[in-house]
C-alpha cells in the first residue's frame, strides 16, 4: 500500500483541540469536519489539504482529549497519512480505528520540508522523499493493522466480518 502526497508540517505536541476545536464536535459529516481541520494553526490547512497531503508532525502528535472526531477531521480534509516522531496512544489508535495511516517515524520532522514530495510504502515501513531523493526507514505495521487501513477501518473490517457470518 503506497501513498503519495505533499508534505504539510506542524511541530510538537499538536493536541486534538487544535486539530479540531470543541465548538465544530457537533458535526458528524467528515468533509464538514475537514473544513475546520488545524484552522487554528494554519486557516488555509483546509484548502491545501484536498489535493491530498501527508501531515508531518513533531513529537506527541494527537496529544489532549480523545476525541475521535480530529483524526477523523483530518481525514476529511484530505490527510492522506501521518507521520510524527511519536503519537499520542489514544489518538494513532483513533487514527487506525478510521482508516487513515499514522506512522511513528525517528528524525522525520528534522529531515522532510514544507511542500516536500513524499511517497509513504506502508508494506515495507519506507518514506521516500521524492524532493530530496532521500528516504526514512520506520517500522512496518503489523498485518492486522494493515488489513484495517486497506478496508478503511475498523467499521468497515468489523462490518466485513458481520457478513461473512
Amino acid at each position: 500500500m503506497n501513498i503519495e502526497g505533499k508534505a504539510v508540517k506542524f511541530g510538537d505536541n499538536i493536541n486534538t483541540d487544535v486539530i479540531l476545536p470543541g465548538k465544530y464536535l457537533e458535526l458528524i459529516d467528515p468533509e464538514e469536519l475537514g473544513k475546520h481541520a488545524l484552522e487554528g494553526l494554519d486557516p488555509t490547512f483546509a484548502q491545501r489539504a484536498r489535493e491530498g497531503v501527508i501531515i508531518v508532525g513533531g513529537k506527541n502528535f494527537g496529544c489532549g482529549s480523545s476525541r475521535e472526531q480530529a483524526p477523523i477531521a483530518l481525514k476529511g480534509a484530505g490527510v492522506k497519512c501521518v507521520l510524527a516522531e511519536s503519537f499520542a496512544r489514544i489518538f494513532y489508535r483513533n487514527a487506525i480505528n478510521i482508516g487513515l495511516p499514522a506512522l511513528e517515524c525517528e528524525g522525520i520532522s528534522k529531515e522532510v520540508n514544507e511542500g516536500d514530495i513524499l511517497m509513504v510504502d506502508l508494506q515495507k515501513g519506507l518514506i521516500e522523499n521524492k524532493t530530496k531523493n532521500d528516504s526514512l526507514q520506520t517500522a512496518t505495521l503489523p498485518p492486522f493493522i494493515m488489513g484495517l487501513l486497506k478496508e478503511g477501518g475498523l467499521i468497515p473490517h468489523v462490518r466485513g466480518l458481520i457478513g461473512k457470518q
